[in-house]
């Protein structure tokens, strides 16, 4: 499968939903793309391969679907914006390491194509069963962000809003077509211009060495995250942490951590 390479804005292209996402996926600015094929989200993958090498990205299939988000989450800490694709399944396997972004506060989009289940179940066949697991997947509790295109069209505006939502507020973010959004072709209108969102950096005048990577000033704050070997030193860890990341068992900072 060829997939269609915009130069710009404002074309209309008969798309397949898995195209749609792959071209909006490139326009919000993801360069890495690190995934297993499953079906019925396997052209992402494929269209990701064709697509970053010619924006200066990395695509990598990873040995399962483990390996997939955590190669993801290791790219977002390094300042890229990242993205990998699944099915039922793969979804499961997923869970632990979602609640792992969470917790560490990456941001990251995962795109859950729903098919039937459960268990192998109906691979090629549509359902909308895997709603309660994006939400409460993950053991524990926190908030989270869920997106399900019922179109192309909205498969497209809709993954561009999750990479910005997920730069936002530093979070995993999950987009959850079914089959047949995936499969669907419709026509795509590709906006001139398309808003994007930045993940924020550090004040150049706070100090390298009194950089605070989970410190917030009120709780509605999202505190500016540097990228990996830019200077600033900070802990990541998938245990409850104050504001320098390092762990703590305080029943305060787990409040607000988790809020």
């Amino acid at each position: 499968m060829i997939f269609p390479f915009f130069e710009k804005g404002g074309q209309t292209k008969f798309l397949q939903g898995n195209e749609a996402c792959v071209e909006a996926a490139i326009a919000a600015g993801c360069r890495f793309y690190a995934g297993y094929p499953i079906t019925p989200s396997t052209e992402i993958a494929e269209g990701m391969a064709q697509r970053l090498p010619k924006v200066g990205g990395t695509f990598i299939q990873m040995e399962d679907e483990i390996a997939s988000l955590a190669a993801v989450i290791g790219a977002s800490l390094c300042g890229v914006k990242a993205l990998t694709a699944t099915s039922g399944p793969g979804f499961s396997l997923k869970q632990e390491h979602i609640g792992y972004a969470v917790l560490t506060e990456t941001p990251c989009v995962i795109v859950n194509v729903m098919r039937g289940g459960p268990s192998t179940g109906l691979p090629t066949l549509p359902a909308q069963g895997d709603v309660m697991q994006a939400r409460w997947g993950t053991h524990g509790d926190h908030p989270a962000i869920v997106l399900s295109p019922s179109s192309v069209e909205e498969y497209f505006h809709l993954t561009v809003k999750a990479f910005n939502l997920s730069e936002k507020f530093r979070t995993p973010v999950i987009l959850l077509p079914d089959e047949v959004v995936a499969h669907m072709r419709e026509k795509v209108t590709i906006p001139q211009n398309i808003k994007v969102i930045a993940r924020p950096k550090p004040l150049p005048s706070r100090p390298k060495e009194n950089y605070k990577p989970f410190a917030v000033s009120r709780e509605d704050e999202v505190p500016a995250v540097p990228n990996f070997g830019e200077g600033y030193r900070f802990n990541v860890t998938g245990l409850i942490h104050d504001e320098t990341g390092f762990p703590s068992n305080s029943p305060e900072i787990t409040r607000r951590l988790l809020i």
